[in-house]
């Protein structure tokens, strides 16, 4: 599931679940609202993430380069190292800036 959620200066993606080939059918939408927010910080927030492929990561990437070419920065925050591996892999760590600081909360807690 992806959720997308705006303030005046940023939009928030919140992904629960896989990010993968069986998911990329939502992912034309999804991107054409985040575009259409036109906000200059996309935070993609990766806690409850439980898979993503390489599918998954061309989603991420193609957003973070759409935010680039207007001037805008993408933020990971709470990505796992396999989930960066995989956007590593796929040459695109410099189109992110991931959020060292953040700690999810605990999925019992929610």
């Amino acid at each position: 599931m992806i959720e997308i959620s705006a303030s005046p200066t940023t939009t928030t993606i919140v992904i629960s679940g896989d990010l993968d080939l069986a998911e990329r059918d939502q992912f034309p939408e999804v991107a054409a609202r985040v575009v259409g927010l036109r906000r200059q910080l996309v935070v993609v927030d990766m806690c409850r993430v439980t898979f993503m492929d390489s599918t998954g990561a061309a989603f991420l990437i193609s957003l973070a380069d759409a935010g680039r070419k207007r001037g805008g920065a993408t933020v990971l925050r709470g990505a796992n190292p396999r989930e960066l591996f995989v956007i590593e892999v796929c040459g695109a760590m410099d189109l992110f800036r991931v959020d060292p600081d953040h700690r999810c909360e605990s999925v019992e807690s929610s």
